[in-house]
């Protein structure tokens, strides 16, 4: 069964969805994550992940397979890793698993390792930055499928994503059909104005217009 929200949210890209979260006084994206594997936009509903410390527990899974078993195809795993950068929170293998069940790409709040794995898989990871060191003896897994915080942003399972070259941003749910509109309508208007460019018409008149219209003159 498609999803025409993240379908449509496919289309767009970051800077259109942030402007429209701007024009409606909502907070969804988030800095510093970027692409570390491979260039490409990816949009789809989150399966969320929260990792921590270890401390004297033992664990009882590798973290993110739950994460990785529960996900449908098309959907996007983001990890709320506390921007740790000296253990990864997501590697190759979890890649290569997540490839075959279909899901678009990885989000993780931190670090993550097997970079050029990632990258030879044509499979979508994005962070904070690469580091060699093994989560092992150093991080597990909290939970999976519940509510988390990547960079000040609550991020719920089944809320909508979209990642590109410019960032990263987190639609709420119940905000995604405003949030989109909102977006496309900016594209389109965007688009536009591409068009005066290329046809000739003066950058500053283009951007000129753009700016009045803004002002509602």
């Amino acid at each position: 069964m498609s999803d025409t929200l993240v379908e449509r949210l496919g289309k767009l890209d970051t800077c259109a969805v942030s402007d429209a979260l701007d024009k409606l006084g909502i907070k969804g994206v988030v800095v510093g994550l970027r692409p570390l594997s491979v260039q490409k936009r990816i949009a789809g509903r989150t399966v969320t992940v929260r990792l921590k410390s270890k401390g004297n527990e033992t664990s009882t899974r590798h973290l993110g397979t739950g994460a990785i078993e529960a996900a449908n195809p098309g959907d996007v795993i983001v990890i709320d890793h506390r921007q740790r950068a000296d253990a990864a929170g997501w590697g190759g293998i979890l890649s290569t698993a997540a490839k075959v069940k279909g899901v678009s790409g990885v989000i993780v709040d931190g670090a993550c390792r097997d970079i050029d794995e990632s990258r030879g898989l044509e499979f979508p990871v994005f962070g904070r930055s690469a580091v060699p060191l093994t989560a092992r003896g150093r991080v597990v897994e909290d939970c999976f499928n519940e509510p988390i915080e990547i960079g000040g942003i609550t991020v719920t399972p089944g809320d909508l994503v979209l990642a590109d070259g410019s960032g990263v941003a987190f639609i709420a749910a119940g905000q995604a059909d405003e949030v989109i509109g909102a977006a496309e309508e900016i594209a389109a208007r965007e688009a536009a104005m591409t068009k005066a460019v290329l046809a000739g018409e003066p950058v500053s008149t283009v951007m000129g217009k753009s700016y009045e219209n803004m002002l509602g003159r």
